[in-house]
Order: structure tokens, then C-alpha cells, then sequence
């Protein structure tokens, strides 16, 4: 089977962050679910995260990162740990997962090929129509005084309006 499941914007702006993920799953060409949350928040709030791809692999991911992160207590540095057991490990290494973790000061996307990636502007995609929320949050952040909630919600509602597996059942999380 085909899945497509939900994407996912993290956006940075004048020391806040907000991340908004959309709530459709969508096997081959069918929606199956309108609301999936994958929006969470961790260490007691101050940290966001959320995931694109499958819903296990990626809740395990996001409890992996959770565990790093109260060990290490440093956001880049719990990434890159998770990082390298997602890489190394053989469990780890099957997971099928996109994340974006981060905080008012920094922004990080998980692969599972190893990757720790910081982005330039503060802004982050993952899922199916991560480009096209990722285009509109560049253009927002850029061209208005929008707030990180506000960009972070008008970038997803204009990615449902062109991406066939993103909905416009929008969930944003903000800290501080």
C-alpha cells in the first residue's frame, strides 16, 4: 500500500516557534483519516516536535528524541545522538520517519540517513506537501509582520489548497 500522511511546518520568528501539521492519511488514493495529531510537545513544553510517515515509527522516534534530549538536556545535541542511533541501529535504521524538533532558539529536521539539518531562515517541512508550506511560510516571513502561529497556520491552509494529501484540519503548537 501507498501511504501519504500529513505534513508538517516548523517556523522561527522574533524568539518564538510554532509548528502546525495537518491531519489527513491518505492510502493510495482514499483519505482515511481527517485528524491525526502529529504535533507534540516534550520536556515540559519547551520543546516542540512532529513527524511525517508512519504514526509508530514515528511516535517511537519522537519517545527515542524525548529520551535524548532529558539526558543530554541540549536540543542540537539530542538530534545528533538520535541521529547516529537512527543511523547505526537496525531497528532504528527501518523506521520510516521524517522529524523537525526545536525551540525558540534553534530549528532541527531527523532523517534516518544520518541527517541533522539546520535550516537557514527557521523554516521547516516534512511530508507530502512540505514544499509547498515551506514556498508559503518563506513568502510570508519574508513579505509580512505575521507572527510564527499565524505564518505557520496561513502556510499550511495555502498547502492544503494545492497539495492533494494535505488538509486544512490544521494543529498548531507555539512556545514560548
Amino acid at each position: 500500500m501507498n501511504f501519504r500522511s500529513t505534513t508538517i511546518l516548523a517556523v522561527r520568528r522574533d524568539g518564538k516557534l510554532a509548528i502546525a501539521g495537518d491531519g489527513q492519511v491518505t492510502i493510495d488514493k482514499t483519505v482515511v483519516k481527517h485528524g491525526a495529531r502529529k504535533v507534540r510537545r516534550i520536556a515540559g513544553g519547551t520543546v516542540l516536535t512532529g513527524f511525517a510517515g508512519s504514526a509508530a515509527d514515528g511516535i517511537t522516534l519522537l519517545e527515542k528524541f524525548e529520551g535524548k534530549f532529558s539526558e543530554f538536556k541540549d536540543l542540537r545535541r539530542a538530534a545528533v545522538e538520535l541521529a547516529k542511533d537512527w543511523r547505526q541501529d537496525r531497528v532504528l535504521r527501518r523506521l520510516e520517519a521524517l522529524l523537525i524538533v526545536g525551540s525558540p532558539e534553534q530549528l532541527f529536521v531527523l532523517s534516518g540517513n544520518g541527517d541533522v539539518i539546520e535550516p537557514d531562515e527557521g523554516i521547516a517541512a516534512i511530508g507530502s506537501g512540505g514544499p509547498y508550506a515551506q514556498a508559503a511560510a518563506a513568502a510570508l516571513l519574508r513579505n509580512t509582520s505575521l507572527d510564527a502561529e499565524s505564518i505557520a497556520r496561513k502556510a499550511l491552509e495555502i498547502a492544503s489548497e494545492i497539495c492533494i494529501y494535505t488538509n486544512d484540519k490544521i494543529v498548531v503548537e507555539a512556545v514560548p
